[in-house]
Formats: structure tokens, C-alpha cells, sequence
């Protein structure tokens, strides 16, 4: 069976377990939108409202939950940077399948770090040591350490490869989260080794590396095009880049969202890459058609507004755009006319990207609770919830089976109704 056959089978595959089991398999859900078609979600909780399970975490971090069938994984990281700041040998990362059901831990796997490390700086205190988020196939969970590399184990918890993509330091550590694409796990390995780099899924060997690209810490969307062709887009910055995700070839590039800091994640649909970020020198928010070739900054940008968010994603369903930093925005997926703004909190209180289910927008804050808005042409907030847990609630939450799974510097939780 040659390659295009094999992806094409896998995803398949893929497509069918994750509609029978309701699976969230890696950053921003099964299609790496944000976008649930669960029903039954909670609109409100609290300490004692509609929380299934908690569960105490080694240690802190901000990669989010995935689901597959009865298991919940997610990382955390312990012996440096926690607290005091250690010595960083002691520095570990650790993988943890959790029972979906009950929250209690069924393995963990603790990884040293390769030395030297970024040390526990002011950009560090941000995020940490274990931001990507992982990725499962169904038959291994993928995580990426940054200088520590690429480790696949099996849903056992045996590791089955270790790849290193790269040595560089960056004094913002790394972030992005890995991706299933067929045969392929595609890493944004920009800050360890400036690429993008694509490895055999099964063995971890590197089938092809595209290189040049500007530290980023947005993680590669998979773009459908007509005809089942598929492009790999990567925002960096200044720039929005699309590759062959068969064997890394530039395929176009064009101008992007400002800023040095390039960490937030595109969408796409019907062959349209939604993409926003910004620093100091302002915000922009951009829509271009995928599939062109060469600079197609002057023929493929359907539009640009000057507004987003830095660091979290945004959602499109039903033609409109919602972006949250801070400020809830609604925008017209076709024109970028903004459809209503609304001031919720402080943005430097964000880095939690939402998502939609049931026609409802959940984003939760770093310590301010979480909120819950109705998805539609006028603002209306339906929650303000709090879990009573003041440490550091920056991942996005993972949907599966009618409850929500989320995670904070300390504990990780299931809300929603028991099952």
C-alpha cells in the first residue's frame, strides 16, 4: 500500500474511533478546531457542582488533557522551576494516563531532561517545562520535550522510541504540541533546530525536515484541500507559512500576524487558513486561501482586521470567528467585520485557548474561573464558574463523552454528570 493509500486509511480510522469513543486526541480536539459535537456538556460548576473527579498532579503544567477511550493523558513536570528554583539535573517530565472514569492514575512515566536546559527565567515563569500537549493515534501517546526530544509509548506506558529533533536554546522553552498526519507525526521543532520536522510515527525515524523557519510556538494545522490533498500551515512570525506534508516542500508564504512571540494556532475550513497573533507592534487578524504557490501575500489574503489575540487559538463554526484574550470577539468568517467586542478580564489572565460544544463557548482564565458564553451573533454570558483551585489554570480543556477535562498547575478534573 503506498503512502497516499496508507493516510488516507489511517484517517479513516481515525475519523471512525474518535466518532465511537468521542476521543479528543490531541491540542484543540480531533480536528484541531476547538469544535465538539458533544451534547450535555454543564454550563455551571464549582468545588461541589458537577466535578466527577480531581485528581492531584505531580507537578505543574500547561499542556492540556487528551481522551482516548478510557484514558486521559496529560504532562506535568517536577524537580526544577517548581517553587524554589532547584538545580536543573533534577529537572523530569512526566507523561500520566489517568482513568477517565474515576481520575485515579493508572501509569506514569517520568523522562530526564537532556542538559543543558533553559534555566527558570522571567519568560519561563510563564508556562514552564511542560507546555505541548500530547497526541495519540490510538496506539501510542507522543510527547515533545523540546531539546529532550520526541517519545513515543505505547498505551501501556512502555516507550517504544526517543527522537531528538534539535539542541538549541530559546529563553521561552519550548511549547508547540505534535500532530498526527497519516504515517507521520509532524513537531514545530523552530526553537530546538529552526524546522518543521516530520517523523515515522511507528519507528520515530525522520522522514523529512523543512528548515529556515523563524522560532515559533504554534502548533502545524493540517489544511484539507478540495480534491483530499492536505497542506501542514505553521504561523511564525510576520508570516504564514503551508508545506507538503508528504515530504516538506514550501509550497507559499505570505504576511502574517506581527511579532517575535508567534504562538497562536490557526484555524481552517473549506480550504481557508484563519490566523491571529501580534506583540507591541499591534494585532492582525488574517484569512487566506491555502493552496497557492510562491509569496501570495497580493493574491490569496481574503481579508485582514487589525485586532486577535496573542497567544490563544480561535474557533469558527457556523461562518463566524470567536477569539477570546481577554476581550470576547465575534467576527464574520467571510469579511473579518467584527460582529460585537466584549471586555470579560484582564488578557495577561490567558492563555487557556476556548472551544465550543453544544452552542456554547468555555474558556477558563489563569486564576479568574472560567467562563461560559452562548455561541451566536450577540454577546450573552450564561457563566462565571469557579473550581475554588487558585493555582494556574492555562490549558484548554479536552472534550469527551458529555464532560470536560481540564487541568491546573495542581490538579487535573472531570466535570460534567457520572457516567
Amino acid at each position: 500500500m503506498n503512502r497516499k493509500c496508507r493516510v488516507l486509511a489511517f484517517a479513516v480510522l481515525l475519523g471512525s474511533l474518535t466518532t465511537a469513543f468521542a476521543d479528543w486526541p490531541g491540542f484543540r480536539g480531533p480536528h484541531q478546531d476547538g469544535v465538539s459535537t458533544e451534547r450535555g456538556l454543564p454550563v455551571t460548576w464549582s468545588a461541589k457542582e458537577n466535578v466527577v473527579w480531581k485528581t492531584k498532579l505531580p507537578g505543574p503544567g500547561l499542556s492540556s488533557p487528551i481522551v482516548w477511550g478510557d484514558r486521559v493523558f496529560l504532562t506535568c513536570y517536577t524537580g526544577y522551576g517548581v517553587g524554589k528554583e532547584g538545580d536543573l539535573k533534577d529537572l523530569r517530565r512526566h507523561l500520566l494516563c489517568l482513568d477517565r472514569k474515576s481520575g485515579a492514575v493508572v501509569w506514569r512515566k517520568e523522562v530526564a531532561a537532556k542538559l543543558p536546559e533553559t534555566e527558570y527565567n522571567q519568560y519561563m515563569r510563564q508556562h514552564g517545562y511542560a507546555s505541548g500537549t500530547p497526541a495519540t493515534d490510538g496506539e501510542r501517546v507522543y510527547v515533545f520535550f523540546g531539546r529532550t526530544g520526541v517519545l513515543a509509548f505505547d498505551l501501556d506506558g512502555k516507550q517504544v522510541w526517543h527522537t531528538e529533533v534539535g539542541t538549541i536554546l530559546n529563553s521561552w522553552g519550548s511549547a508547540s504540541s505534535p500532530v498526527v498526519y497519516g504515517d507521520l507525526l509532524l513537531v514545530n521543532a523552530t526553537v530546538e533546530s529552526g524546522a518543521l520536522v516530520a517523523l515515522d510515527r511507528r519507528s520515530g525515524k525522520v522522514v523529512w525536515r523543512a528548515k529556515g523557519i523563524r522560532d515559533c510556538w504554534s502548533t502545524p494545522l493540517l489544511v484539507a484541500l478540495p480534491g483530499g490533498k492536505h497542506e501542514v500551515v505553521l504561523s511564525s512570525p510576520d508570516t504564514l507559512e503551508g508545506y507538503d506534508p508528504e515530504n516538506g516542500k514550501k509550497l507559499w508564504e505570505c504576511e502574517g500576524p506581527p511579532g517575535a512571540t508567534a504562538s497562536s494556532t490557526p484555524v481552517a475550513w473549506d480550504g481557508v487558513v484563519y490566523a491571529m497573533g501580534g506583540g507591541f507592534s499591534g494585532r492582525l487578524f488574517v484569512a487566506v486561501r491555502a493552496g497557492g504557490r510562491g509569496d501570495v501575500t497580493k493574491t490569496h489574503v481574503l481579508w485582514k482586521r487589525k485586532t486577535g489575540a496573542a497567544h490563544t487559538a480561535p474557533i469558527l463554526h457556523d461562518g463566524r470567528l470567536y477569539w477570546i484574550g481577554g476581550t470576547a470577539c465575534c467576527l464574520k468568517a467571510a469579511t473579518g467585520e467584527i460582529v460585537y467586542e466584549k471586555r470579560l478580564f484582564e488578557a495577561r489572565q490567558q492563555y487557556s485557548s476556548p472551544i465550543l460544544a453544544d452552542g456554547r463557548i468555555y474558556v477558563f482564565t489563569r486564576q479568574g474561573g472560567a467562563y461560559v458564553l452562548a455561541a451566536g451573533d450577540k454577546f450573552e454570558q450564561l457563566a462565571h464558574n469557579d473550581l475554588g483551585d487558585a493555582s494556574d489554570f492555562s490549558a484548554s480543556p479536552a472534550v469527551s463523552g458529555g464532560q470536560l477535562f481540564i487541568r491546573s498547575n495542581t490538579y487535573a478534573y472531570c466535570l460534567g454528570k457520572k457516567q
